[in-house]
């Protein structure tokens, strides 16, 4: 019987996920290459873009200009603003929340503001944040290397993998592997940078000495999934399709009450409003150093996951910087279909805006219309206000 994750259990990583189990064999490495040549092309065709190409991560440092302080006109009340997100979260056939705040104002409206949702890889925001704090202490750079074995592989989404299963290791500093756990949402990168700053401990620690509420943070990508899914963890499950086989094994009356436990009570849960909250403090300069800021903003503006979630419902010459996160699905039932923004007005105002689909049985181009929906809303609202 698998063990069942618990918020307050915490482990370390070695006794958690055991130790890596055997090799591949050279069949095997032929048909991984074949189909990392597919999804890279797959990959360059949604996700590519004028920066260059969504599947090449570099070196090369992103910048966005900072320059606090930044002060927010809150004259404007959001009345009509919470009467668009009800409209629109009433209207969508799932369990949704919804969170919107002027960053430097101490409003929030939305639906669902105080539930927890699942984040997924939305979490990920916050293994980068304790990552720019460890460099703001003077603890770590960006560009001190880190080294990415087969024992250091995860599951689902990590570009990474074919490249350390074909050289039996990659190095990377500290920066690029930001970027691939951010704008390419790489499961394996972010893992690494979660347990060199300490594991999940330490980013706990983090969210609490910043004043973050709120936000919980999970065990960690193997533990989380494998958790969901109802089978244990080992470090074979990383390799080929070896986790997706283990899960249909699984019960599915099994599959799915742990997937609807999981969704009730997410352990990696997010409150819409101290989500929409953190990323508003993020943008006016109060979470980081303004160096630090800018390499998270910088990031952030090139994310190529979810391209048209949030932010191709933004109005027309804003600026988004978002962070999508997309659970586990099970027959028709899809969880964690998320998307958290800082949206930036031509005028420089800045909204925090969050959408966090606990559960849904709606396609794929209904969730998006919904979040363009919001998007759209906080326009308008931004519209009405001006003078």
């Amino acid at each position: 019987m698998p063990s069942l994750l618990h918020r307050d259990r915490q482990t370390s990583l070695s006794a958690a996920l055991g130790k890596a189990e055997s090799r591949l064999g050279r069949h095997r490495w032929v048909a991984a290459s074949a189909l990392a040549a597919l999804l890279i092309g797959l990959f360059l065709l949604w996700g590519g873009g004028p920066d260059g190409p969504a599947g090449l991560i570099t070196t090369a440092r992103a910048r966005v200009h900072y320059a606090p302080p930044y002060h927010a006109d809150c004259r404007a009340k959001p009345a009509a603003l919470q009467q668009d997100l009800t409209r629109i979260a009433r209207a969508f056939n799932g369990k949704v929340g919804i969170a919107v705040t002027k960053a430097g104002c101490d409003w929030v409206v939305g639906e669902r503001l105080g539930e927890y949702f699942p984040q997924q890889s939305v979490s990920k925001l916050w293994v980068s944040l304790t990552v720019l704090d460890t460099v703001d202490a003077g603890r770590l750079k960006l560009d001190d290397p880190l080294t990415i074995r087969p024992a250091d592989l995860t599951l689902f989404n990590q570009p990474l993998r074919w490249e350390v299963l074909e050289t039996g290791a990659v190095t990377k500093p500290v920066e690029a592997l930001m970027k691939n756990a951010l704008s390419l949402s790489d499961n394996t990168a972010n893992d690494r940078l979660l347990w060199t700053v300490g594991g999940p401990d330490r980013v706990r620690a983090m969210l609490k000495d910043k004043g973050i509420e709120g936000i919980r943070f999970g065990p960690g990508e193997r533990l989380l999934q494998s958790g969901i899914s109802g089978i244990s963890w080992s470090q074979q499950l990383s390799l080929g399709r070896n986790f997706e086989e283990a899960r249909a094994r699984v019960p599915m009356a099994q599959r799915t009450a742990l997937l609807e436990r999981y969704v009730a009570d997410p352990i990696d849960g997010a409150q819409p409003a101290g989500m929409a909250k953190a990323l508003g403090r993020l943008a006016t300069g109060q979470l980081l150093s303004p160096e630090s800021t800018g390499v998270m903003m910088g990031i952030l503006a090139k994310t190529h996951s979810g391209p048209l979630r949030l932010k191709a419902g933004a109005p027309r010459g804003w600026k988004v910087f978002h962070k999508t996160g997309t659970g586990q699905e099970l027959q028709r039932v899809a969880t964690g279909y998320n998307d958290v923004a800082l949206m930036q007005a031509p005028d420089g105002t800045w909204y925090a805006v969050v959408v966090l689909i606990g559960r849904t049985t709606l396609p794929i181009p209904a969730r998006m219309e919904m979040m363009h929906q919001v998007g759209a809303a906080v326009g308008r609202f931004h519209e009405a206000a001006q003078p």
